[in-house]
């Protein structure tokens, strides 16, 4: 994008969604096993362009709080744009006497107390809300309370939205506030993406078009109109399709294209079709050793289908053997972009790849690729 640089926030700092998750879930966890209130750790705000990920991030910040504390965590998201301030501050009415007016409490601060458990409150697109709902939205961030409505001990509190400069609707935070909020913008890395993408099952034909083509994970533009771009959000729903709807690119095209916009679409239409001439993935893992394909077009999709193929069957290391061995006869490059995708196949998956000797060998000798592989 050439206005990238012009959409920063200055000051403060920048992480991909793999670095915000392996900073913030730690911090948390930490809190909550030594036994301390989460409110301990200030709330945070997440800054960035729209479908770059924040809502992911916080999902994955769930999960990751989760296996560090073994609690279970639930997250209320909520979307200020579609609220008004009745619905963080609840619905009045009279007391018993009729004498004073008393606030029900609205629904989002139903949250369950218990010790076991572990609320995060996500407040979403903050920046763009109506300017009396973010008054409520930032009196929850900050003072953890709105009106006569107090949330638990246990619950963490995330605010996210787009920056001003995104023309996006936005509205500039009084700078008194910011100064009382933990800041972090996040920006868009393929790599952290696909590490994400594999892991969660993200449509192959989607992994491996990105992984040719990355500058279109994220057209986000501030000087266009358009209103089909492609961001992670976009190409996670281009995945939905392939992966329940119809998995077909050519009969889905039209519903890619609304999500990503006719040129991203189109490109990967044209690429899709060379699926058509790639070896059976199962005549690979079988052992049988077809013909490798040449170009990086059909060298990237072959990639992209062994590593949604092996995520399926990641616990069959006679197989997982067998496709690596197959990786003897690729280009070193692209062996080596292969087993870091596997490595990301689950937490810790290359644990399980080391008791392979095959993987072990590949390891021994070509290893040091690993540090250079995208």
């Amino acid at each position: 994008m050439s206005d990238k640089k012009q959409v920063k926030n200055a000051g403060i700092p920048q992480m991909n969604v793999k670095r915000l998750v392996d900073e913030l879930a730690p911090a948390y966890a930490g809190l909550i096993n030594a036994g301390l209130p989460v409110k301990t750790f200030p709330s945070v705000m997440l800054w960035g362009a729209p479908g770059v990920g924040k809502s992911q991030a916080v999902r994955q910040i769930a999960a990751e709080i989760k296996a560090k504390t073994g609690r279970r965590v639930a997250v209320t998201d909520v979307r200020l744009l579609l609220f008004n301030p009745i619905d963080l501050r609840g619905i009045p009415t009279a007391n018993a006497d009729k004498t004073l007016a008393v606030w029900l409490k609205p629904q989002i601060f139903q949250m369950d107390e218990s010790d076991g458990v572990i609320n995060i409150l996500f407040l979403d697109e903050i920046s763009a809300a109506p300017q009396s709902v973010q008054a409520a939205a930032y009196q929850i961030t900050l003072d953890r309370v709105v009106g006569e409505h107090k949330l638990p001990e246990n619950c963490i509190v995330i605010a996210a939205g787009n920056r001003v400069t995104d023309r996006s609707v936005a509205f500039k935070m009084p700078k008194a506030l910011a100064n009382r909020l933990m800041h972090i913008e996040v920006e868009c890395s393929f790599s952290s993406w696909k590490e994400w993408a594999i892991r969660s099952g993200v449509n192959d034909k989607v992994v491996g078009f990105l992984s040719f083509r990355r500058q279109h994970l994220m057209n986000f533009g501030t000087a266009s109109d358009d209103l089909a771009f492609a961001t992670p959000r976009s190409w996670e729903m281009v995945s939905n399709i392939l992966n329940f709807v119809n998995s077909n690119v050519e009969k889905s095209y039209h519903l890619i294209a609304g999500l990503v916009g006719t040129g991203p679409a189109i490109e990967l239409r044209t690429w899709a079709k060379i699926y058509d001439d790639l070896p059976d993935v199962k005549d690979i893992f079988d052992g049988k050793q077809p013909k490798m394909p040449t170009g990086t077009d059909a060298m990237y999709a072959l990639c992209s289908t062994m590593t949604a193929y092996a995520r399926e069957h990641k616990d069959d290391l006679r197989r997982i053997a067998n496709s690596i061995r197959y990786t003897d006869r690729m280009p070193p490059d692209f062996s080596t972009v292969l087993l870091k995708d596997y490595m990301a196949i689950e937490p810790d998956y290359r644990t399980k790849l080391l008791q392979i000797p095959e993987f072990a060998a590949w390891l021994s000798s070509k290893g040091r690729l690993l540090h250079g592989a995208v």
